[in-house]
């Protein structure tokens, strides 16, 4: 009886927290309205947080992103500086759905990167595969981005792995003033 009761306990909770989950479409009248091709086009910098589990700052760092669209095709190198003293980078390649949605690769992603903006919100998932000491984890990422303005979006990350929360990252996103012709003005 002991048993039975714990497991309608832990499903009880778990189908509450599945039923807990925020739709991007929430999001669809708040302002300024998210352009992926406009915002991440030119140059940006970003500054961010990678927060363990138990919510302790493990890692800091820069990341400088050069951004481009090109025939419906967007490209996002980034380039990661850690306050650990190592350096990584990720080439990303995005494309716009007929239905709104986007898909996106990069060569440490497993499968691809799925996202939906609404508003000024953008969700991207996606499994990343991670080198950890020379060891690879794959993590699930839900990323929630949020324009605040022409220059400056904000991104909070949560990792999991079989659904056990791992830590999180949170970003800062500024475009540059000088990002070329097509800036967000």
């Amino acid at each position: 009886m002991k048993t039975l009761n714990y497991i309608s306990a832990t499903a009880l909770v778990l189908s509450v927290a599945g039923c807990s989950s925020v739709n991007v479409k929430e999001y669809s009248h708040d302002l300024p309205t998210l352009q992926l091709e406009t915002y991440l086009n030119g140059t940006l910098d970003a500054y961010g947080i990678f927060k363990d589990r138990a919510g302790r700052v493990k890692k800091r760092f820069h990341c400088l992103i050069q951004a481009s669209w090109r025939e419906g095709v967007g490209t996002m190198d980034e380039k990661f500086d850690y306050s650990d003293g190592t350096h990584s980078q990720r080439v990303w390649t995005l494309r716009k759905q007929a239905d709104g949605k986007y898909i996106g690769t990069a060569a440490d992603v497993v499968g691809q990167a799925t996202g939906e903006v609404a508003g000024n919100t953008f969700r991207w998932n996606y499994v990343l595969d991670l080198d950890v000491d020379g060891s690879h984890y794959q993590v699930n990422f839900d990323d929630w981005m949020y324009l605040m303005d022409e220059r400056v979006m904000l991104n909070h990350s949560k990792m999991s792995k079989w659904g056990v929360a791992l830590g999180e990252v949170i970003l800062s996103f500024y475009k540059r003033a000088d990002a070329g012709p097509e800036r967000v003005r």
